[in-house]
């Protein structure tokens, strides 16, 4: 390949197994910002992915060249210098980017962190036709759309715990019902609706887990952070050292939840219903498409909002 002409490139399959993670994280060490190697597996290596991110943090950028079946290649840049904003950073300052990325199947919130340029080489975009539509956006509609970016972290916190975590206890239990009921009903003639109500009842449980952690760890030491600025309160020791802690382990949470619904869009086709579909069947993806693009915005003003503002404000807290 191309890539393995002009950066480093690392063949994963002629390393011993116990040295294989170690010497990789000794290639991403000995990398400077802006830096980037190729390696080369027989596997999807996406289990070091989530080892990088939870041991450096979300410091590099990960781009599949190659997607299997045989042949799994994966470019690792270190992130650092001058980088180009990435498509969360591009939602933040202006959510009516959002649908545009939508219509062009491009994810803000879970894969937020790749660049414009990233995105349309994984998914074969002319960069230039996606650009043109983000610039075409008029300038009066931005006034009409509400200005997250500008919220204190306390507030916007407060914002997710009432709107987005209150629909999604809202809404599990129907949509669990409804999954449940079309794949007893209807799995036979469509097997996958058995996918879709076990990957659901997954996704449910993880996301129950996973806000109790943010409403009783994360969000309370925000608000403390807050009010430790506003004069109100000391600055004490947490329980989990820096907010970087609990925020990297709520990302990872994200990205499983997003898969687990990009799986089920993608074994249904998009949501296509077939010709036998009954009323709850229709109301089962419908809930489920709605909940989707709810969890879209949800997760978006968290990883490229809210735990950003976070971090910023503990490191200015600390000096």
């Amino acid at each position: 390949m191309a890539t393995a002409d002009t950066l480093d490139f690392l063949d994963v399959t002629k390393i011993e197994p116990r040295l294989k993670h170690p010497t990789i994280f000794k290639k991403f060490d000995s990398l400077q910002g802006g830096q980037a190697f190729v390696i080369h597996n027989d596997h999807d290596p996406k289990p070091l992915y989530y080892q990088l991110l939870g041991e450096r943090g979300p410091v590099f950028d990960w781009v599949y060249l190659e997607e299997g079946p045989e042949v799994w290649e994966v470019r690792i840049t270190k992130k650092g210098g001058e980088a180009s904003p990435t498509v969360g950073e591009l939602v933040a300052k202006d959510y009516r980017r959002a649908q545009v990325f939508k219509k062009w199947g491009i994810d803000f919130c879970c894969g937020g962190k790749k660049t414009l340029a990233e995105v349309c080489t994984k998914k074969g975009i002319d960069q230039h036709k996606l650009e043109q539509e983000l610039n075409a956006l008029p300038d009066t509609a931005a006034g009409r759309a509400l200005n997250y970016n500008s919220w204190g972290p306390d507030f916007l916190a407060d914002f997710i715990e009432n709107t987005h975590h209150s629909f999604v206890r809202q809404s599990l239990p129907a949509i669990y019902e409804y999954t449940t009921k079309i794949a007893r009903v209807h799995g036979g003639r469509h097997p996958e609706l058995l996918e879709v109500a076990t990957t659901f009842a997954g996704i449910a449980a993880e996301l129950e887990d996973h806000m109790r952690k943010e409403e009783k760890i994360l969000f309370p030491y925000i608000r403390t952070l807050c009010k430790v600025k506003q004069g109100k309160e000391a600055l004490q020791e947490s329980p989990f050292g820096s907010v970087e802690n609990p925020i990297r382990m709520m990302e990872m949470e994200h990205e499983s939840a997003g898969e687990g619904l990009e799986n089920i869009r993608a074994i249904t086709g998009n949501y296509s219903l077939p010709a036998d579909a009954c009323t709850t069947y229709r109301l089962a993806f419908q809930a489920l498409q709605e909940f989707e693009a709810d969890l879209h915005q949800h997760i978006h003003l968290e990883n490229n909002i809210l735990f950003p503002k976070a971090k910023e404000l503990e490191a200015q807290l600390l000096g």
